[in-house]
């Protein structure tokens, strides 16, 4: 069957569906909501439906964005605008299928909003609350609106139309097109994509590779599993048009195996493209063969460099290399090969289906379209956004994800994964492009943003991040290895009430050290955190070392956990939560906690009554420490 009759039929049902006379109801089933219980709604969701009578079309998506609000549905009444609620539990699905579904009365007190162009009676337009006006979505453009199951939803959304495009162009116009774009690659370097194509389609050699890299590593971060999950043709489309540009025939997908439903989503996208032609031999009728490969990876951060992916993928323990040769030269199996991340193919297709001077029109003049995140940490929206670039972080954090929770202060954000920066509040108004993140000491990274409150110890993050890439380097460089191990050690003494006077100038000297000595970008940007947090916060460097005090009382060691007599009602639900029997005191006593016993596990402070707020934390004393 020949794309335009695909097309052509995708279309056709596409509007047929739109036009049905049933509704339609649309949950969220990426991994977000499926962890906050979208499996319990949509079991009660079709018993409701039966018990009404109800044939409504059911239609599993993925994730829009609002991780905070899941589970998360979407009710379409024919000729109706479309309805959203979140927060859902199983117990309320009976009422919004009694009032919005029979008696075609929409829940305003449990809605989030509706997808019209005026806002409905009680109802605000979804794209004007505050979390998704200032988003531009590219990449994320399908997700949360197409069955990410079916290759018909997107192509009636314009899927592949980029392809089709690119197919009637030479690989050189098409390489072209993506440099006028200004498109950077979206792992973390920010390289320009065309330009990366270039030197993979100069490079000599009839054989060459490419490969999606989708080993997403960082803690807190989830925008390429999202996208995968959510709309894998799109990232599928961009990879094709990339190896029909460099002149590949055969391409991998690098994936972690910790993600087992984007795996399952691309297996089923890669077996839909066979059957409509867009994988094989002479596509969409074309000269250009090309075919797909999964490879699952077991989780090694470092594999998510380039050259140590390609050691994965050709068997051999993911360690990097020395470069040059780069890959676009000397890659996969020693032949040339390209390598750009999910998000950049997510964007590649969408240039080529809406033109390079449309894409280079959001952003900035270095740092063009947009950029996804993953907005964790302590505030209040928290969930996967994608904003223009130059945005400040301020919008983003205060704007979109709604400021900090619990009405606590906002104390730092970190960008760009374990390899990021910690930046405090006076760089709020910092622009989000490659340059501006780069001079303040972050980085882009892939897009992880994790947003820290007034009870967060950078010291304690840099030890955490440390931490992790400490625990994920492969070994091969000294530098690394080491220098990463007792920068470590350091920071363990310093939270821990053992530091001294020469800890701070130490750790600067072994992060410049570990930066100029390892091989590849892990052991080249690990100590980023340990460097920002001296950088602005070096007052809390020196509370530790000099005055043993953790002042946002939050490193245990440096912690004492008494209990207040004045407040004390001897209830006694302390003393029976305390793992350590610390606690003393009888019935209707006074409790006393015992320091020599007590592990500053924080159990009798979650536990205590708020309305007697009895169990105080106050910084440990010198002595005590010592």
């Amino acid at each position: 069957m020949q794309f335009k009759d695909v097309k052509r039929q995708a279309v056709t049902q596409w509007e047929a569906a739109q036009n049905s006379s049933r509704p339609r109801i649309l949950i969220g089933m990426g991994t977000c909501g499926i962890a906050a219980g979208a499996g319990d709604i949509l079991e009660t969701l079709e018993q409701e439906l039966e018990k009404a009578g109800i044939q409504a079309e059911i239609i599993k998506v993925g994730c829009i964005g609002l991780c905070y609000a899941e589970p998360l549905i979407e009710i379409v009444k024919p000729g109706k605008a479309g309805v959203f609620y979140g927060n859902l539990q199983p117990e309320l699905i009976p009422e919004i299928v009694k009032d919005h579904l029979v008696g075609d009365k929409p829940r305003s007190d449990l809605a989030l909003g509706a997808r019209s162009e005026i806002a409905l009676e009680g109802i605000p337009k979804l794209f004007d609350l505050p979390v998704l006006k200032p988003q531009v979505r590219i990449a994320l453009r399908n997700c949360g609106n197409i069955d990410p199951a079916d290759i018909h939803h997107y192509i009636a959304n314009g899927g592949y139309d980029g392809l089709s495009r690119a197919l009637k162009m030479k690989p050189q116009e098409v390489i072209d097109e993506v440099k006028k774009s200004g498109l950077r690659g979206r792992g973390g370097a920010g390289f320009p994509t065309g330009l990366k194509w270039q030197f993979c389609h100069d490079a000599p050699g009839k054989t060459k590779y490419i490969i999606c890299n989708a080993d997403e590593g960082d803690p807190g971060a989830f925008m390429d599993r999202a996208l995968l999950e959510g709309d894998p043709h799109a990232v599928l489309e961009g990879f094709l048009i990339g190896a029909y540009a460099i002149g590949a025939a055969d391409g991998y997908i690098y994936i972690r195996a910790e993600y087992p439903l984007a795996i399952q989503r691309l297996k089923t996208a890669l077996q839909q493209m066979r059957e409509c032609g867009l994988l094989g031999e002479r596509i969409m009728g074309s000269g250009f063969n090309f075919d797909i490969k999964i490879k699952e990876g077991a989780g090694a951060f470092v594999c998510g460099e380039e050259t140590a992916m390609i050691a994965s993928i050709e068997g051999n323990r993911g360690m990097p290399r020395p470069r040059p040769p780069f890959p676009a030269q000397s890659g996969l199996w020693g032949k040339p090969t390209n390598i750009n991340n999910v998000e950049t193919w997510g964007n590649v297709s969408a240039i080529l289906q809406r033109g390079a001077d449309w894409y280079a029109g959001y952003g900035t003049e270095k740092s063009k379209g947009t950029k996804t995140f993953s907005l964790v940490g302590k505030v209040e929206r928290t969930g996967l956004i994608e904003v223009p670039m130059g945005i400040t972080l301020r919008e983003i954090i205060y704007g979109i994800g709604g400021g900090i929770a619990d009405g606590k202060s906002f104390k730092a954000v970190q960008t760009g994964g374990p390899s990021g920066g910690c930046l405090p509040a006076s760089l709020l108004d910092t622009p989000v492009d490659y340059e501006s993140l780069t001079a303040a000491g972050a980085i882009m990274g892939s897009g992880g943003m994790v947003v820290m409150d007034e009870g967060t110890c950078m010291v304690d993050v840099a030890r955490y991040f440390l931490t992790f890439t400490q625990a994920e380097s492969c070994g091969k460089c000294i530098m690394c290895r080491l220098g990463t191990k007792q920068m470590l050690d350091i920071l363990e003494d310093i939270t821990n009430g053992r530091g001294k006077d020469g800890d701070i100038e130490l750790l600067l000297e072994l992060g410049q050290a570990v930066k100029d000595g390892s091989l590849c970008a892990l052991g080249g940007t690990a100590p980023n955190p340990v460097l920002t947090t001296i950088r602005y916060f070096r007052d809390e460097y020196e509370a530790h070392i000099s005055e043993r005090r953790c002042p946002a009382l939050s490193c245990k060691a440096m912690l004492t956990y008494r209990i207040d007599p004045e407040r004390c009602q001897g209830c006694g639900i302390c003393a029976r939560a305390c793992p350590a029997e610390a606690i003393r005191g009888g019935k209707r006593e006074v409790h006393v906690i015992d320091q020599s016993k007590c592990t500053r596990c924080g159990t009798c402070l979650s536990v205590c009554p708020s309305k007697f707020g009895a169990v105080v934390v106050t910084a440990r004393e010198e002595a005590a420490v010592a």
